[in-house]
């Protein structure tokens, strides 16, 4: 059975099947009893357009639920793979050419860019693979 992960918000708007739900996303450190003689707690609010699997309303209390291993799948192309186009390019352009570090660095930041806008370009495509759902909390 695959697992599911959870988040629970607020509806702020509702646009035909999607609704705009508000969550809040902490530390380990905001849910800590000792957080108040602490300076470190962090928590910050997130904003998640999500297809509505019932009728909400704003002001509804909302269940955002995303199947993990897509959570996985985003973590992937959104952190590890821009990783691997900078770190192999660097390794080709140092192996391969006598360019200076500054050069290769650069070249390697915008291949780095050129991946990301190519990202862009299939968002549509990603936006129906990643389907973030919700429902009454």
């Amino acid at each position: 059975m695959e697992e599911n992960i959870h988040h629970t918000g607020i509806v702020l708007s509702v646009k035909d099947t999607t609704a705009k739900v508000q969550i809040v996303q902490s530390s380990a450190c905001a849910a800590c009893e000792a957080k108040a003689m602490c300076v470190s707690t962090e928590s910050k609010e997130q904003l998640i357009d999500a297809l509505m699997l019932e009728p909400l309303q704003p002001g509804d209390r909302a269940e955002v639920i995303i199947r993990e291993r897509l959570a996985w799948k985003a973590v992937l192309l959104g952190y590890i793979m821009p990783f691997v186009v900078m770190v192999a390019v660097i390794a080709v352009l140092t192996l391969a050419t006598s360019l200076n570090e500054a050069v290769t660095g650069t070249i390697a930041l915008c291949a780095t860019a050129v991946y990301y806008l190519i990202l862009r370009l299939f968002r549509n495509r990603l936006e129906k693979q990643f389907s973030i759902t919700a429902r009454r909390a």
